[in-house]
């Protein structure tokens, strides 16, 4: 049976700390903090046993609206505090929100090694393709040709696949929706937290203001339809030729495997080291 919207509001919203919001209207920030509460709430996790970091962006507000611990950090360092939060208390559930260039531009190092290290938490990336809140340039994922304010000829440079490049990195669980997609969206949050490493969930958004405005792409609604012809599930994918999937997103799970987690494996060292010396 679907959660109740006014409970889910009442249980997890800060009410008297900071509404209205400061995103745009029509802005899938809002579908990607609804599929994250609900996920949350499935999952029975206590609000004092989560710890919600961001980066600088539209999406790193989020942890302003939500009634769990939460660490509202410099920009590309959410993966940094999370890593240090979840070595200082490994029972805590963790979990970051980042942009596209929050997590791949200045924090794409720390991305990349978060992935190789498998740290037992969670990244869910907003992916708009495009710096929204500081004006509109292009990013990471900003697709070649694309206009912004740093590319009004035209982007020279090419984009790359935020969730292929997790799987490449090592990451244990790694999936891709679109804000369109908000049940699917849902379920890869509601996988993701409960997924023992490091987990990456891609969420394609809409930026109509700063991106789809210069690209003619229309409003939020426009862009959500664009979504919804573009995406192709995984499974669907596989039968599929490189000609038949160029322009498409591919959206489901890629990536589910068990790999020794880094958190707890320093848990390991560290107690061997405490053992060693009191042998000395």
């Amino acid at each position: 049976m679907p959660i109740p919207a006014q409970a889910l509001r009442h249980e997890y919203l800060r009410h008297n700390k900071k509404f209205p919001h400061v995103w745009c209207p029509g802005c899938g920030n809002g579908i990607v903090m609804g599929a994250l509460l609900r996920a949350i709430h499935r999952l029975h996790i206590e609000k004092d046993d989560i710890v919600l970091a961001s980066g600088i962006g539209c999406s790193g507000r989020m942890p302003t609206y939500l009634d769990f611990n939460t660490l509202h950090t410099t920009h590309g360092r959410a993966l940094t505090f999370a890593t240090g939060v979840k070595l200082a208390n490994p029972a805590m559930n963790v979990i970051t929100i980042m942009g596209d260039g929050d997590s791949t531009a200045i924090g794409g190092n720390h991305f990349i090694h978060a992935a190789r290290r498998n740290l037992n938490l969670t990244a869910i990336i907003i992916n708009n393709s495009i710096y929204g809140m500081t004006g509109g340039q292009y990013s990471p994922t900003t697709p070649f040709g694309s206009k912004s304010t740093t590319s009004v000829y035209g982007h020279i440079e090419h984009a790359f696949s935020i969730a292929e490049l997790a799987v490449t990195a090592g990451a244990s669980f790694v999936a891709r929706a679109t804000v369109y997609h908000a049940d699917l969206v849902d379920r890869l949050i509601e996988q993701a937290v409960n997924k023992r490493g490091f987990a990456v969930v891609e969420v394609i958004s809409n930026c109509h203001v700063q991106y789809g405005r210069r690209n003619k792409l229309g409003g939020a609604v426009d862009m959500l339809s664009s979504f919804k012809e573009q995406a192709v599930t995984v499974s669907r994918a596989a039968k599929m030729s490189p000609e038949e999937l160029a322009g498409k997103t591919t959206i489901g799970v890629l990536a589910d495997r068990e790999i020794p987690i880094s958190t707890e494996e320093y848990i390991k060292v560290r107690e061997q080291a405490r053992a060693q010396k009191e042998k000395a």
